[in-house]
């Protein structure tokens, strides 16, 4: 794609995807009740249960990718489905809608579909870490951010790390050029063809932008306003799944911390059974990537810190009330723990 059409793409998304259209998307799945959320399918061999899920794209999605390549859901009587998403913001959407019973999602998505009345939960972490802005040569600083253009996803946790990070080095937010894009693959094209001037983006995308541009520069990875391990993505289920089957989510949240075992355990395997078909980057980037962003399904600790994110997303104007730990349910994850103490034990990051 050449300069001219990335930049006609970039303004494209970003003048016709406002923070209202994005609102009125994710709240027509949020307003959905009970009822209105996708039956449990149980097909009548061998009583399997179907659960269908969304993901995004980044490594903070390590946890379900390696579930769903190794097929580790099956000894429980899962057949795990992905729906794929065709941007970033229809993953909330499509969650939200009912049409699928679960989602690796970031935790501010999940804040517009509570905000909305979505019937949904929080039931483990998956990511942490793994955010970083990444600016073109020259631009050092939060001041030389300013009237300079940043793309980003939408309500997302990177288009918060940024806005969070701006405000605590005394820049003004208004005065950002923010572009809203719809795949990882579109930022870094963007950010390289000099479409814009940064972004904030997930691993392993940030580190194939940097390796892309000479000169280019991280302005932050999050650690140094979050501290470390900070949350990025969750796991998140319908009501519906957890009233019909709860024992089918405490094993689908034992499969996502087994897969973040094996992942410890033998990281360079994880990259080899991802890369290319779950993430579009080469796997020296992605081995490289892999160093930055985390599995961390034990959130517990994070729960105040995402309740206190919830006061950007309400400044940001996606959503009108601050979250509470109504939106999140860890019984479930507390019962696979007290299940499984020798699988907790051997988790290098909780």
């Amino acid at each position: 794609m050449k300069q001219q059409d990335v930049e006609a793409h970039v303004h494209t998304h970003a003048s016709s995807i406002g923070r209202r259209d994005f609102l009125c998307r994710c709240g027509a799945g949020g307003m959905a009740t009970a009822a209105m959320l996708a039956g449990i399918n149980r097909p009548a061999l061998a009583g399997a249960l179907t659960v269908k899920a969304t993901h995004g794209t980044g490594l903070c999605n390590m946890a379900i990718f390696l579930a769903h390549a190794r097929k580790m859901t099956e000894p429980y009587g899962i057949n795990l489905e992905f729906v794929n998403a065709p941007t970033s913001g229809d993953i909330a959407a499509i969650f939200g809608s009912g049409q699928v019973d679960l989602s690796s999602i970031p935790y501010t998505n999940f804040f517009t579909l509570i905000d909305k009345g979505a019937p949904v939960k929080i039931v483990s972490g998956t990511g942490v870490e793994g955010c970083v802005i990444v600016a073109h040569p020259g631009i050092d600083s939060a001041e030389k951010l300013m009237g300079k253009s940043l793309g980003t996803f939408q309500a997302d946790t990177l288009e918060v790390l940024p806005y969070d990070w701006v405000t605590a080095h005394g820049g003004d937010w208004a005065q950002m050029d923010v572009k809203f894009l719809g795949s990882s693959p579109e930022i870094v094209q963007a950010f390289v063809n000099g479409a814009v001037d940064s972004i904030c983006h997930i691993e392993p995308y940030a580190t194939q932008a940097l390796q892309a541009v000479e000169g280019a520069h991280m302005l932050s990875d999050g650690t140094d306003i979050y501290g470390p391990y900070y949350t990025d993505c969750v796991i998140a289920v319908s009501d519906r799944l957890i009233e019909a089957d709860r024992d089918a989510v405490k094993n689908l949240i034992r499969t996502f911390m087994l897969a973040q075992h094996e992942s410890e355990k033998d990281r360079m395997q994880a990259c080899r059974d991802t890369v290319g078909t779950y993430y579009k980057t080469d796997f020296d980037t992605l081995i490289d990537a892999s160093t930055k962003q985390f599995l961390m399904i034990d959130q517990r600790r994070h729960t105040e810190f995402m309740i206190e994110r919830s006061q950007s997303m309400m400044k940001l104007g996606y959503t009108r009330n601050p979250i509470d730990e109504s939106a999140f349910d860890w019984s479930m994850l507390e019962e696979v723990i007290a299940e499984e103490p020798e699988l907790y034990r051997s988790l290098i990051v909780v």
